[in-house]
């Protein structure tokens, strides 16, 4: 029943994502999430059927560790100094938040794996932060592919141009069934898995024992 465990960091994560997404957008000059209600830690404004109910029960069903997102805060490019380029910062923001979030979660391992609290309680945490790493950077890198509506599709909006772009922007409309194929099909895992990897096998060097 890790899935108890999951659920809640994964939740924590995506709140945390688009949260980013907002404040970056508001420093940018754009205040439409925070007019929303949207630039806040509070779950609930950012509670998303398909991202944050459905894309998790498919990821457990199929024994992929659990990701979703939240639902997208609003972004009006028009109020930012450099529109496609401030929006692309915007889109990074996401995954750069994730990244950081796997980096806290395992400087809190080392420390609670320092066992100065009860065992159950300790090995509670050592699961949940676990997690905390993985499942953050495996939601850094699911962004990150260049496929509508994922951030790795507006950070390449942001910087494609001419033909480039034109061609780029063919897929949009198709990004939710392709999303969906990589899942079901299981492609999603290779192309996430081996960076993980590699990034496990780095943190094991420095005493991090992964799940």
């Amino acid at each position: 029943m890790e899935w108890i465990l999951q659920a809640p960091v994964l939740f924590f994560s995506v709140i945390v994502h688009e949260f980013a997404h907002g404040l970056i957008a508001y420093r940018k000059g754009d205040d439409t999430a925070y007019l929303s209600g949207r630039l806040t830690l509070n779950p609930l404004p950012h509670i998303d059927l398909m991202g944050t109910i459905v894309m998790p029960v498919i990821c457990a069903m199929a024994g992929f560790p659990i990701l979703g997102w939240a639902k997208p805060v609003p972004v009006n490019p028009r109020r930012m100094g450099r529109p496609r380029h401030d929006m692309a910062l915007v889109a990074l923001s996401g995954p750069v938040s994730n990244l950081l979030l796997a980096m806290l979660s395992f400087l809190l391992w080392k420390i609670f794996a320092l066992g100065f609290l009860g065992a159950d309680l300790s090995l509670t945490l050592l699961k949940a932060l676990q997690f905390g790493v993985i499942i953050n950077l495996a939601l850094a890198l699911f962004n990150l592919i260049p496929v509508s509506p994922l951030d790795g599709s507006n950070i390449m909006l942001g910087w494609l141009s001419g033909s480039w772009l034109e061609n780029y922007e063919k897929h949009v409309p198709y990004g939710m069934y392709i999303i969906l194929a990589l899942v079901l099909t299981g492609l999603l895992r290779y192309l996430i898995w081996p960076p993980i990897l590699l990034v496990l096998a780095a943190l094991g060097r420095l005493g991090f024992v992964p799940l």
